[in-house]
C-alpha cells in the first residue's frame, strides 16, 4: 500500500474513514504529535513500529506513517512481543480497543503486565465493539443492553486496577478529547523502560451513547511518584458504571524493573550494538 510519507510529520495519504467527530481522530493527532516530539529528543524514526488491532481504533495503521503490521484480533500485544524480541532496539507501539485487549486478548494484557516487555500498549475505550455495531466490551456499564445482550451486560471489569495487580510497571489513563495531554503520556509511556499501559477513555458517536460526555467527572492525578497503594486507591474510584464518579486521568504509577529483553543476555548485546537477530549473521 502506498503510505505517501509527507515530511517528518507522519501523516500518510490514506483517507480517514472514522466518522466525522470521532475522538479517534483526535488520538491520531495526540500520537502524531508524540512521534514528532520524540524524534526531536533523538529517537530514531526509522526504529517506531506499530501493531494495531482489529477494531476501530485499527484503522490508525494506514494514518499513521510508521512501519508496522495488522495483529489478528486480540492478538496486537504477543505480535508486538514477538517484534521487540526479534529487534530490542525497536521503539514497539500497540494500538488496540476495549474489546480487543480485554476480550479476545485478556491473556496476552495480563502476561503482558507481569513479563514486563518495553513495548507500549495505548487502548482506544469507548465501551463497546463499536465497528461491530455495539456488541458490549468487558469494560461495558452494567445493564448495557444491545442485540446481543437483551438483558444488559454483566459487570465492568477495572483494567487500570487490573493492570496494576498483575504488575505494569506504566499504568496511565487520559482523556480522548485532551489532545495536548494525551500526547505527553504518550511520550512518557514510550520513553519508559517497560510495558507501558495507556488507556485512553473517548465517546462513541453511534453506539453506547450514556457512557459518553463524561468531562466533569474527570479530573487530572498530581505528577509526583505515587505507592502501589495509593494507584490502587485511585484505580477504584472509577468502577466503568454509570453515575458520578471521578474519573482520575494521568500516571497513575510509573516504577522501573527488569524488562522482558533484558532476561536474555543475546538482547541485551543487540540492543547495544542497535542490531536485531537477522544482523548476527554480518
Amino acid at each position: 500500500m502506498e503510505r505517501g510519507m509527507k515530511g517528518a510529520d507522519f501523516r500518510t495519504n490514506q483517507e480517514i474513514t472514522w466518522c466525522p467527530g470521532c475522538p479517534d481522530h483526535m488520538i491520531l493527532e495526540s500520537s502524531r504529535r508524540a512521534l514528532i516530539s520524540l524524534t526531536e529528543k533523538g529517537f530514531k524514526r526509522e526504529n517506531f513500529v506499530m501493531v494495531a488491532g482489529i477494531g476501530c481504533h485499527g484503522k490508525i495503521f494506514d494514518y499513521l506513517n510508521i512501519s508496522g503490521i495488522y495483529g489478528l484480533h486480540g492478538r496486537a500485544i504477543p505480535t508486538s512481543v514477538g517484534i521487540k524480541l526479534g529487534n530490542p532496539s525497536l521503539n514497539v507501539i500497540v494500538f488496540a480497543g476495549d474489546g480487543d485487549t480485554y476480550a479476545e486478548g485478556m491473556d496476552h494484557f495480563i502476561h503482558a503486565c507481569r513479563l514486563n516487555p518495553d513495548i507500549t500498549l495505548i487502548v482506544f475505550d469507548n465501551q463497546s465493539f463499536s465497528l461491530t455495531t455495539g456488541q458490549a466490551t468487558p469494560t461495558s456499564q452494567l445493564g448495557f443492553k444491545t442485540k446481543a445482550q437483551p438483558f444488559g451486560a454483566s459487570y465492568p471489569i477495572n483494567p487500570i486496577h487490573l493492570a496494576l495487580s498483575a504488575g505494569a510497571s506504566f499504568v496511565a489513563r487520559c482523556n480522548a478529547r485532551d489532545i495536548i495531554h494525551t500526547q505527553k503520556i504518550i511520550e512518557q509511556a514510550v520513553m519508559h523502560k517497560g510495558f507501558s499501559f495507556v488507556e485512553v477513555i473517548q465517546d462513541c458517536l453511534v453506539f453506547n451513547l450514556e457512557v459518553n460526555e463524561r468531562d466533569s467527572q474527570m479530573y487530572k492525578l498530581s505528577d509526583k511518584e505515587r505507592s502501589l497503594k495509593k494507584a490502587l486507591f485511585h484505580a477504584q474510584e472509577f468502577d466503568y458504571n454509570l453515575g458520578n464518579k471521578k474519573i482520575p486521568l494521568g500516571i497513575f504509577y510509573k516504577h522501573h524493573r527488569k524488562t522482558l529483553d533484558e532476561e536474555w543476555s543475546i538482547l541485551v548485546k543487540l540492543k547495544k550494538k542497535g542490531l536485531g537477530w537477522k544482523d548476527l549473521k554480518k
